[in-house]
């Protein structure tokens, strides 16, 4: 066992576990939705109240979090199927075919399914190769991870890592030049594609989301300020964290396909 395999399996049960608390987030915030709903059903009637449209964004995260739990449990299962013999020992092995109470974990098509879900993933992840995606990476020298816009080289479907580069120049201590990453699937987020919308998702006002920075290839954290678009393709109007000026946060238009959810672990 290499430790190139040990550190994917942890990577993926790391990546595992912070689905599973962000699943429990979304839920908590689904939870507090129906509340206030049950209790002043009227509300959803008043002009400008968002609550409908807060809980679609809610209810569509968690269907996006399930699908992920799906797809890394399975390829958790593929890596550990690799490194497992091909059956247990010839002992436990009758012991298992013998005992009729003994409960099957996975059905076939549940393996199926799995793995159907792995592929597709892959192979999404194989086509992102020359567009623009979010990463979060540590800068050397940095105390804490950074997302900013990255050029997708290439994704190796056996390691599941992403090879992407930074097209904005560095700072000439730091040779000026164009620098590459190599990241899992985790440090990744796609940004929709200009000929698909099926994916884009519409933020109420008051959502905290994951936004680019105008101006630069920097992603900060920001709060959508402008509701009621007319369209998916409409600007966002957002403030970002931490850019106060003159004692005020600013009103920053930002395109809709540089907006992203934000979870609590994201950043």
């Amino acid at each position: 066992m290499s430790s190139t395999e040990v550190s994917g399996i942890l990577e993926n049960s790391k990546e595992l576990d912070r689905i599973r608390k962000e699943q429990e987030e979304v839920l908590v915030e689904i939870n507090k939705m129906h509340k206030k709903l049950q209790a002043t059903p009227e509300v959803v009637e008043k002009p400008g109240d968002n609550s409908l449209s807060r809980l679609k964004v809610l209810y569509t995260h968690a269907k996006d979090l399930s699908e992920s739990e799906v797809t890394i449990s399975g390829m958790l299962l593929t890596q550990l199927d690799a490194l497992l013999p091909s059956g247990p020992p010839g002992q436990l092995r009758r012991r298992m075919g013998n005992d009729p109470k003994r409960k099957r974990m996975k059905t076939d098509s549940d393996i199926s399914r799995i793995s159907n879900n792995v592929r597709s993933q892959l192979e999404a992840c194989a086509n992102l190769k020359g567009e623009q995606v979010a990463a979060r990476v540590r800068l050397d020298e940095a105390d804490k991870d950074e997302w900013f816009v990255v050029k997708v080289l290439h994704f190796d479907k056996e390691t599941r890592e992403f090879e992407v580069l930074d097209e904005e120049p560095g700072d000439d201590d730091e040779g000026g030049g164009q620098r590459k990453y190599k990241l899992p699937m985790s440090r990744i987020i796609p940004f929709p594609k200009r000929n698909d919308l099926s994916n884009v998702q519409d933020f109420p006002t008051g959502s905290q989301v994951l936004a680019v920075y105008p101006g630069t290839t920097a992603l900060y954290k920001a709060t959508v300020v402008n509701g009621h678009r007319k369209r998916k393709t409409d600007d966002y109007l957002l403030e970002f964290d931490d850019d106060e000026e003159n004692g005020s946060l600013p009103k920053r238009t930002v395109h809709f396909q540089k907006v992203k959810w934000i979870s609590p672990h994201l950043c």
